[in-house]
């Protein structure tokens, strides 16, 4: 029996009377309006305050809308959303059901990333909020494809992107014409002068003085940093606390011997505004006496020395350590100059106790770790005991007959003055000259003839002679920075030496420090010390 099939039908339910009606007929739309300028010059700043007249003009006077705000970001790039405070404040209002409509004068003002734009627009259509780009005369709301907001939002950050070549290029000729800008607000020791160069701010100058004798006589980055913070002193940013990250970046400063190296860094994209160190993938320039120095280039050329010294000496471990490494120690003196005679290891501090009385000594680290396995001849001395002969040692040098010193000084000066002059220089940066000018008329010679390869050999071989004398220049320069150095800290050895004559002789860390180079331990009864000044003495303990 075969059953018939009922035929299909289709009904109708017709849309409830209360949603047939768009949303925006029902009430008014609290609409907010978005601004932005990407600079504060004066014009910017008038026209961002037209803007904000506009809007609250134009959405006050329509009875279908209501102002809930004026969203605005003065001064801020476009690139991204998350360091625009207004922008964010806004999106944040809309997640919140406070805002359902939005006006903007067009999509660059909006966003000039196109994934933050996109992203945002996709965000806030899918809470039923709609967004009018003014100049484009696009509204989120009607059906629109998103292919054609891609290609305005593309378009904006296309735009962006050219502005920041731009903005690249005026910066590295600029770099390259040695112009050196300062940020006075967050730089210690120098302001704005009257003539707009910069110019030595006496209190702060004191500071910085102080950063660099304190480093100079011994003193730990924290160390530094404890003694201003305890001393009330704010600072470069106004705060109470100093961190040894900034002790450490006054101390690497050029600026502070009147240099300034230009290109450091460099701004990777527009997009993530990222700040990356200059490892070579852009030129540097140097530029020389751009502005008064506060700390005179023969002490800066010590600082760096001592900087270099510091992270690249074999150092004292620490207790529960491996033997080979640990961090630089500013407490004690002769724990970055006592070593074993007979390994060469450094030692270390101990504190003995036997009977209830506590004596203090230093041992071999070696000896320590590992016995007598790798040093049997090591010995342990008692501090007092090694600070009382260190201490005649130095008092016996003060009291050397000055015309010896004077002596000693001449000599010094005499080998100082002996490396490659100036003369030298001149002559072969003349040269390097000449070999650029050359290298041009070949090349304009190669193109005449048409056939290329003709002047290749004589071309390597004047760039190869060119980079030979650059780097000669390049090691003299460094010579002559090592020199001032070292004249510098002997002037301040003799200085030293002359005033113990005239006071009573008192172990001080910083004076050991700036005096001697090393302290080798040779027996139960020797040591051998090693000057600053140069030479070496044996002492009996």
């Amino acid at each position: 029996m075969e059953t018939m099939q009922a035929q299909k039908t289709v009904r109708i339910i017709p849309a409830k009377p209360e949603f047939a009606k768009p949303k925006e007929e029902r009430r008014q739309l609290r609409t907010a309006a978005y601004c932005r300028v990407s600079t504060e010059k004066d014009e910017q700043q008038l026209s961002f305050e037209h803007q904000c007249d506009y809007y609250t003009d134009k959405i006050m006077s329509n009875p279908e809308l209501t102002l809930v705000s004026i969203y605005s970001d003065e001064g801020i790039s476009g690139t991204s959303a998350t360091k625009r405070p207004g922008f964010m404040k806004m999106i944040r209002h809309c997640k919140e059901g406070k805002i359902d409509l939005i006006i903007t004068k067009s999509t660059q003002r909006f966003a000039r990333n196109t994934l933050d734009a996109l992203k945002h627009t996709r965000l806030l259509k899918s809470m039923g909020i709609g967004i009018i780009f003014e100049t484009q005369g696009i509204d989120t709301r009607k059906t629109i494809s998103e292919f054609m907001l891609t290609v305005h939002f593309g378009m904006a950050q296309a735009e962006s992107e050219n502005i920041s070549a731009n903005v690249k290029w005026g910066k590295r000729k600029s770099a390259k014409g040695g112009n050196v800008a300062i940020s006075y607000k967050s730089f210690l020791g120098y302001r704005k002068g009257l003539d707009g160069k910069p110019e030595i701010d006496p209190e702060q100058a004191i500071i910085v003085t102080r950063i660099y004798d304190n480093f100079l006589a011994g003193r730990s980055f924290q160390d530094i940093a404890d003694g201003l913070t305890a001393d009330g002193i704010p600072t470069p940013m106004g705060k109470g606390k100093w961190r040894s990250e900034v002790i450490k970046s006054i101390l690497k400063q050029e600026k502070y011997c009147g240099d300034a190296v230009l290109q450091k860094t460099y701004i990777e994209d527009c997009i993530s505004h990222k700040s990356k160190i200059n490892q070579g993938e852009l030129p540097m320039y140097y530029v020389t006496d751009n502005h008064p120095a506060i700390i005179e280039k023969p002490v800066w050329n010590r600082v760096q020395e001592e900087l270099a010294r510091r992270s690249g000496k074999r150092k004292v471990k620490e207790i529960g350590t491996k033997t080979e490494q640990g961090k630089y120690s500013s407490k004690y003196a002769l724990t970055e100059l006592l070593c074993c005679g007979h390994c060469g290891t450094p030692y270390r501090r101990c504190t003995w106790s036997k009977n209830g009385k506590k004596k203090i000594v230093w041992r071999c680290i070696s000896r320590l770790d590992y016995g007598k396995k790798y040093c049997q001849e090591s010995v342990s001395v008692e501090e007092s005991v090694i600070q009382s002969a260190i201490l005649d040692a130095i008092k016996e040098l003060a009291l050397t007959d000055s015309s010896a010193l004077e002596v000693l000084k001449m000599h010094i000066g005499m080998a100082l003055s002996g490396e490659v002059g100036e003369g030298d220089t001149f002559a072969m940066q003349t040269r390097i000259i000449e070999i650029d000018r050359t290298i041009g008329e070949l090349i304009v010679l190669e193109a005449g003839d048409g056939n290329q390869g003709n002047y290749d050999n004589q071309i390597a071989a004047l760039y190869s002679e060119k980079t030979v004398l650059k780097e000669k220049i390049e090691q003299v320069q460094n010579s002559k920075s090592h020199d001032l150095a070292e004249q510098s800290r002997l002037s301040d050895i003799f200085t030293i030496v002359d005033g113990l004559k005239d006071r009573p002789l008192e172990w001080d860390e910083s004076i050991i420090r700036q005096m001697i180079s090393c302290v080798k331990v040779l027996g139960k009864d020797r040591i051998k010390i090693f000057w600053r000044l140069g030479g070496e003495c044996e002492v009996k303990l």
